[in-house]
């Protein structure tokens, strides 16, 4: 299993708003690092999801539900859309001031590739990030 993080503005669309859907495909993503980490997900894999601009924190954790395919929202085969849905919401939000403010966690994605909108996270930094909120699976 892998582990990503996947940033959404929240005004645009929020962890609510997935909970909600059920499910969603995650396009739109025309970066080309981001892309191909769409590319490495695998069904089953987790994901954390990120509020950016407002909120910044990390809300609730997703999991992978269909490998990538075609965006459907452009006619261009090098995006790529993945489908995703709601696992569980983090029982206390884990800010970036909080992941920036913790050593084992400087390497992280988020913390290095600011701007990139789909990163990977390794296995203990997700383990930590999920404790820094309180959150079991």
């Amino acid at each position: 299993m892998q582990y990503w993080l996947m940033k959404s503005e929240p005004y645009k669309y929020s962890w609510d708003d997935l909970k909600k859907d059920k499910t969603t495909f995650w396009d739109g993503v025309r970066n080309y690092s981001a892309r191909n980490n769409m590319k490495e997900m695998k069904k089953g894999d987790l994901a954390f999801f990120y509020h950016s601009n407002k909120g910044l924190e990390i809300v609730g954790v997703a999991e992978i539900v269909t490998e990538h395919y075609p965006d459907p929202t452009i006619d261009d085969d090098r995006w790529v859309a993945v489908d995703i849905k709601p696992v569980c919401d983090m029982v206390e939000p884990v800010t970036l001031k909080s992941i920036k403010g913790e050593a084992k966690l400087q390497d992280m994605d988020l913390v290095r590739l600011m701007r990139l909108s789909v990163g990977k996270v390794k296995k203990k930094e997700f383990d930590l990030v999920m404790k820094m909120g309180k959150t079991q699976l």
